[in-house]
């Protein structure tokens, strides 16, 4: 696959900038800010991509058993450097940024990695963690008319049985980390009550923001789980 360069990039821009189009029939000087941010929007893109690709790989790494020193290594930076940026999401999710529910399911999403030897965190752990009691996330399904209990047993047959003993090197996948970002976007943007109560906290990541991260990754067993559940996301 060949990737794209400079001129493509350019091309793109051009193309998806409306500014660009209008300036290309009236003749006139093109608006080079619009341009700018369409550009800035695609560079945005491809880092995204580019950080999910060596993201992904590093999880490969450390399913397989190598340390974050050999991953610091093969990057060129240093063991502290790449547990910073990829050590698992989990680590900094505590009481003080997520809620005692969503915290309670996250054990149920460890217990399921591990009852079934697997040394990573996939979307299927965390829906099966959201599901396994009653939280806001199973009051919101039941509210779109899709039962928790129907996506608890679904999800629970796609797991497979792995052959980890280590389950402290369980890391999360990419999709799983970018559901759990999309939550805590979520719950910034939405607010949590009870926030007002707590002078200069910021709002918590509940159950219902993680569900909603899941759906809204589009990707992984979860998604899938819930697209043949008949979830609408729109009404999510």
């Amino acid at each position: 696959m060949p990737l794209p360069d400079l001129d493509d990039l350019i091309a793109e821009v051009d193309r998806t900038c409306d500014t660009a189009h209008r300036a290309a029939t009236s003749q006139e000087q093109p608006d080079w800010l619009a341009l700018l941010t369409t550009a800035a929007g695609v560079a945005g893109q491809l880092q995204a991509l580019a950080d999910d690709l060596v993201e992904d790989y590093v999880e490969h790494c450390r399913m397989h058993g190598h340390s974050w020193t050999d991953v610091g290594a093969a990057l060129g930076v240093t063991r502290q450097a790449v547990q910073q940026r990829f050590q698992a999401p989990h680590k900094r999710y505590g009481p003080e940024t997520t809620t005692d529910d969503l915290r309670l399911a996250m054990a149920h999403v460890k217990r399921a990695a591990v009852q079934h030897r697997n040394n990573y965190i996939g979307t299927e752990h965390l829906l099966w963690g959201l599901t396994a009691e009653a939280n806001s996330a199973t009051r919101l399904l039941r509210s779109l008319d899709v039962s928790p209990d129907d996506i608890h047993r679904a999800v629970g047959a796609r797991f497979s049985l792995g052959a980890s003993q280590a389950a402290e090197r369980i890391a999360w996948t990419p999709y799983s980390r970018r559901a759990i970002a999309i939550a805590e976007e979520r719950a910034y943007a939405e607010g949590h009550e009870g926030a007002e109560d707590r002078e200069g906290a910021e709002p918590l990541i509940d159950c219902q923001h993680l569900l909603h991260g899941l759906a809204r990754t589009g990707r992984g067993v979860a998604a899938t789980v819930l697209a043949e559940a008949g979830l609408d996301l729109s009404a999510l």
